[in-house]
């Protein structure tokens, strides 16, 4: 997870999730990978069933946007 100390950059939303099952697999593949991410709306999303509008959203900074959506690529793509 992200420091409360962030650095000085841009936070990019990676991805959105409905389930908790597979946010927790995102966590864990960007953990593994010593990314830095910020979780958005991870408990509204998983107390209330409301759909995409307030589903889980993973954040990361700019600089590591890229390799971080490599890494998630099959997870997001649903491969």
């Amino acid at each position: 997870m992200i420091d409360t100390e962030m650095r000085s950059s841009a936070l990019v939303s990676l991805a959105r999730f409905d389930r908790a099952d597979q946010l927790a697999v995102a966590c864990s593949i960007l953990d593994n990978a010593g990314i830095e991410y910020s979780i958005r709306n991870e408990y509204m999303s998983s107390i209330l069933p409301v759909g995409e509008d307030l589903a889980a959203e993973i954040v990361v900074h700019e600089e590591q946007a890229a390799r971080a959506a490599k890494l998630l690529h099959k997870l997001i793509e649903g491969e």
